[in-house]
């Protein structure tokens, strides 16, 4: 071996062997160089896009799915518009049904609003149950009045008026010219206001007296809201222009209850005035009008609105259009509480508004229309401003009327 190798002649073997090494790479390089070039087109075949007819049928699905979204959004779009059809359709039948029957719907449809308030509380502030059930016991029910309970509104009548109870009458001839349920008796909320002026005016006491508005002057009733506070003083004018031109129940209140002989004398004053005007309809059992109790009809009504006429000191007060009066420090102004008093179509000469939910809204006026003095009573009115349009509609109508005339009435007056 030894000799092998030192001849020589093994390292030409493995120059050789090297040689031949060397060319079977060379061979080989072809095959690689063409497995590089495939595994390279792979590669880029792999992120090339695909054809039309694959990217197609890739988003075949997501088309499918906007294609359902569109059809949703249509129906929903549909459904939106048949309920406002719907919605209108039914405020055309609404306006055709019978006075009760749209009281009904009325009441569950405020049921209704009120489910939906406290629905929609539950879930912005997370009632928890026992403050859901205060939240429903705390929404007040739809309170009819007791013209509405009764029926009276299903009356109709040639100027159709909102008013389920009116009455007007000529005040010089005693003439009716219009009367609707004026037999009926019912609430008459601050109109009982004009026979506490009366008493308190008649009874010729000091007006420069200061009364100071106490506890007992506070509805508990219906609790309603006032600007007297309690410790205001007023003298027994200023209340009595208040209560008569704005309607303050305070006011009224306290004129009762310092009335010499207290609060029980001076509504025994007001129930026995009334019988001596022939008011036999008419009972009072407060001087403000905050209960239902005190209840008289359109015909009492009339006679009492023609009885305060003669008083002057009626006539001005009721229909002064605003008053100022220092309380402490403030000076707070108050307002007339009909409108109409500022109206330059209207020749007023005395007036008394009123409203609880059992009398609906009333209005008692004396007023010059087409050279004649009206008395117009308004009872149990549906709708905050609707006792003023039906006074409107009065007032239009006898500007059409001969003078001498009785239109849906019953002749003449007693009184």
């Amino acid at each position: 071996m030894r000799a092998w190798v030192a001849s020589g002649k093994a390292a030409r073997w493995l120059r050789g062997l090297t040689g031949a090494a060397a060319l079977a790479l060379l061979a080989l390089q072809p095959f690689a160089t063409a497995h590089a070039a495939a595994a390279k087109k792979g590669s880029a075949a792999a992120h090339r896009p695909a054809p039309a007819a694959q990217r197609a049928k890739a988003h075949a699905p997501k088309a499918a799915a906007r294609k359902a979204d569109t059809k949703s959004v249509t129906a929903k779009a549909t459904a939106r518009k048949s309920e406002k059809q719907a919605s209108r359709n039914g405020r055309r039948v609404t306006a055709q049904l019978p006075a009760r029957e749209k009281v009904a719907q009325g009441r569950g449809a405020a049921r209704m609003h009120g489910a939906a308030r406290v629905q929609t509380a539950s879930r912005g502030n997370r009632l928890s149950p026992h403050r859901l059930v205060q939240a429903v016991q705390h929404e007040a029910p739809v309170r009819l009045s007791f013209g509405q309970m009764a029926g009276l509104h299903a009356a109709a009548d040639p100027l159709e008026l909102k008013s389920s109870v009116a009455l007007v009458l000529d005040q010089d001839t005693r003439q009716v010219l219009f009367s609707k349920n004026d037999h009926a008796v019912l609430p008459i909320a601050s109109l009982t206001k004009l026979m506490t002026g009366m008493i308190v005016s008649e009874a010729n006491l000091p007006l420069d007296e200061r009364i100071t508005i106490t506890d007992e002057d506070v509805d508990t009733e219906k609790n309603s809201r006032s600007r007297l506070t309690v410790g205001t003083e007023l003298t027994r004018g200023e209340l009595l222009h208040l209560a008569l031109m704005s309607s303050e129940n305070r006011a009224a209140h306290a004129l009762g209850r310092t009335f010499p002989g207290g609060l029980n004398r001076f509504v025994a004053l007001m129930n026995a005035r009334a019988q001596q005007l022939g008011m036999h309809d008419t009972r009072y059992v407060e001087p403000t009008g905050l209960s239902s109790a005190n209840q008289s009809s359109a015909q009492d009504l009339a006679v009492l609105v023609g009885a305060a006429y003669q008083n002057p000191q009626l006539r001005q007060l009721t229909t002064s259009p605003s008053h100022e009066v220092e309380i402490g420090r403030r000076t707070l102004q108050f307002n007339n509480t009909n409108g109409l008093v500022k109206s330059p179509e209207w020749n007023i000469g005395l007036q008394k508004t009123g409203y609880i939910s059992e009398a609906g809204r009333c209005l008692v006026m004396q007023a010059r229309v087409a050279g004649r003095k009206l008395i117009m009573v308004f009872l149990d009115s549906a709708g905050k401003y609707s006792r003023i349009a039906d006074a409107e509609r009065v007032r239009r109508w006898v500007e059409t009327l001969p003078h001498v005339s009785t239109v849906a009435g019953h002749g003449t007056y007693p009184g």
